[in-house]
């Protein structure tokens, strides 16, 4: 199937894509925050680059979207109607490298939610 934008569209509507501070990272952050706990974020230094870090309590938190890490959800099983062979190895590569991730965290003795 072909793209149905230009290339120039493409990328911009790609760019609008955000990594970093979206808003249930955003919801679970304030959460965090107005119950008395304290943060860091993207730890770079760990596997997997962690969303908030508690050095303290070595613990980490990561907010994944159900869909792209292929949650047990509702919104983790949808499967999308046109290219399924390439979003099914790209959702599946997402959780896999999650499984990997969550492995080296806790073999250096890190608390993964």
């Amino acid at each position: 199937m072909t793209d149905v934008h230009t290339p120039a569209q493409r990328s911009y509507n790609m760019s609008q894509i955000r990594s970093r501070d979206t808003t249930p990272e955003l919801r679970v952050r304030r959460i965090l925050h107005a119950a008395g706990l304290r943060y860091r974020l993207y730890g770079k230094h760990l596997p997997g680059k962690p969303d908030l870090v508690f050095a303290r309590a070595q613990a980490v938190v990561f907010v994944h979207g159900c869909f792209w890490h292929m949650h047990r959800c509702r919104y983790g099983k949808r499967e999308p109607a046109t290219n399924k062979d390439f979003w099914a190895r790209k959702r599946r590569a997402n959780a896999d490298r999650d499984k990997r991730n969550r492995t080296l965290l806790k073999a250096t003795g890190w608390r993964v939610v």
